[in-house]
C-alpha cells in the first residue's frame, strides 16, 4: 500500500464536478483578474472568520508583507516571532526592512511561549507576530494583554489554522491582523498559489487593498488620503474591467506590489470552503484514533489544549528515533515529512542575527524529533489502520 503525505487527487476527485464548473466558468468569462469571483470570494471569507475586511492576495508570504507594510513596520522595527516555523514569517519581516526577533516554543504544543516575550520587548519593537502552528492557536490572550501593555500589533500568522478556534473565538479575528495561505496543501488549498489578509481596522484594510495593486486607483488614492490626512472625492471607474482595461490602473499612489488572488482560484476557494469544517471535523476524528492507538510506547502524541479546537493540518509525532522510523515508513510505503529540521535562527540567512546552538533549546530539541504522518481528511479506515500497524 502507498500512502502520501497529503493526497491532493483524492479530494480533487471529491468535488470534480463542482470545480470543472467553477473553473471552466472563469475560462469561459474571460474575466481573470480581480472581478466579481474575488469579491465573492472575500465576501465569504468575511464572514466565515467574522471580520470587517478580507483582502486577498496571491500568497500567503505576501499576505504577511502586505499586512506589515499596511501597519507602517519598516527599517529600524523588530517584530518578535517564533523561529520553529516556515520560513516565510521571518522573511516577510525582513523583507520589509524590519529584524526578526525569535522567541522560544513551548514543548507540547509547538506554539511561542508567551512567557518568554516581555524580555525581547525594546523601544524599536512594533509587533508580535504568533504562529498558529500546525492549526492550534497561540496563548492569544497573553499575547493581547503583552502587545497592549507594551503599545504593539499583533499579526496572526494563521496560514497552517483556517477554522480553528481559541476559546470559541475564530482564529483570525484575535489580533490586529490575521494571514492565511491557500498553498494547494494546506486545509482550504487552491491549484496554486492564494492568500488573504483579514482584519477589523479599516485603515489596515484600505493600505492592504492599494498596495496589493501597485498603489494604484482609487485604492491607491484612498489610501494615500488617509495617510496624508487629505480629504477629497475619490476616482472611481464603475464598470472597468481589470482583465482588459481599468483607466485608474495608471495613477499611483504608493509603493506597493503586484499580489492578486487569480480568479480560477477565487472560483475553486469558493467550492472548498463550503467543505473546510468536515474537512477540519473528519482529521480530528482521524486523530482522536491515532491519539488513542498510538500510546504505551516512546513516541509522543500532539498535545491540543482543551480550550482550542484543533484543526491538524499536520499530525506531529516525536521520537528519539525518528530517522529509524522515517525509513521503516519508507519501506511500507507510507510518505512521512520533516516540520521543521533546521529552526529559523539557525538558518544561514540569519547568522548575522547572532543567534546560536542552545539559544532556543525547546525548538531544537524539536527540530530533532518531531515529524508528520498523513491526516488528510480523504484517508481511509484501512489507510489509517494500515499506517497505525506500521508504526506499531
Amino acid at each position: 500500500m502507498n500512502i502520501p503525505l497529503i493526497d491532493l487527487k483524492a479530494q480533487y476527485e471529491s468535488l470534480s464536478k463542482e470545480l470543472n464548473e467553477a473553473t471552466l466558468g472563469i475560462l469561459s468569462s474571460a474575466n481573470y483578474i480581480m472581478g466579481k469571483t474575488v469579491l465573492d470570494f472575500e465576501k465569504k471569507f468575511v464572514n466565515y472568520i467574522g471580520v470587517k475586511h478580507a483582502i486577498s492576495v496571491g500568497n500567503g508570504t505576501d499576505a504577511l508583507v502586505l499586512a506589515l507594510k499596511a501597519m507602517g513596520i519598516g527599517k529600524g522595527d523588530e517584530v518578535i516571532t517564533t523561529p520553529f516555523t516556515f520560513f516565510a514569517t521571518a522573511e516577510a519581516i525582513s523583507a520589509v526592512g524590519a529584524t526578526p526577533v525569535f522567541v522560544d516554543v513551548e514543548k507540547e504544543t509547538f506554539n511561542i511561549d508567551v512567557t518568554k516575550i516581555e524580555e525581547k520587548i525594546n523601544s524599536n519593537t512594533k509587533a508580535i507576530m504568533p504562529v498558529h502552528i500546525f492549526g492550534q492557536s497561540a496563548d492569544m490572550d497573553e499575547i493581547n494583554e503583552i502587545a497592549k501593555k507594551h503599545n504593539l500589533k499583533v499579526v496572526e500568522d494563521a496560514c497552517q489554522a483556517i477554522g480553528g478556534k481559541y476559546k470559541g473565538r475564530n482564529i483570525g479575528s484575535l489580533g490586529d491582523v490575521a494571514c492565511f495561505s491557500f498553498f494547494p496543501t494546506k486545509n482550504l488549498g487552491c491549484a496554486g498559489d492564494g492568500g488573504m489578509i483579514v482584519t477589523d481596522n479599516d485603515e489596515i484594510a484600505t493600505i492592504a487593498r492599494a498596495l496589493r495593486t501597485h498603489g494604484s486607483g482609487e485604492n491607491g488614492q484612498k489610501a494615500y488620503n488617509l495617510l496624508n490626512n487629505i480629504e477629497e472625492e475619490v476616482q472611481t471607474a464603475e464598470g472597468a474591467n481589470d482583465t482588459v482595461y481599468n483607466p485608474l490602473k495608471y495613477y499611483n499612489y504608493l509603493i506597493g506590489y503586484n499580489t492578486r488572488l487569480d480568479a480560477i482560484q477565487a472560483s475553486i476557494l469558493n467550492v472548498k470552503i463550503n467543505e473546510i469544517d468536515n474537512w477540519n471535523a473528519k482529521r480530528r476524528e482521524i486523530v482522536s484514533i491515532y491519539n488513542e492507538a498510538l500510546q504505551n510506547n516512546d513516541l509522543v502524541t500532539p498535545v491540543a489544549k482543551d480550550y482550542n479546537e484543533h484543526v491538524y493540518h499536520m499530525y506531529i509525532l516525536q521520537s528519539e528515533n525518528r530517522e529509524e522510523i522515517i525509513s521503516k515508513l519508507k519501506e511500507a510505503g507510507i510518505a512521512t515529512g520533516v516540520y521543521y529540521p533546521v529552526p529559523l535562527h539557525l538558518q544561514k540567512v540569519y547568522k548575522d542575527l547572532g543567534y546560536k546552538e542552545g539559544d532556543m533549546p525547546v525548538a531544537e530539541y524539536l527540530s530533532h524529533r518531531t515529524f508528520a504522518i498523513p491526516v488528510y481528511p480523504e484517508l481511509t479506515k484501512e489507510q489509517v489502520d494500515y499506517i497505525i500497524s506500521k508504526i506499531k
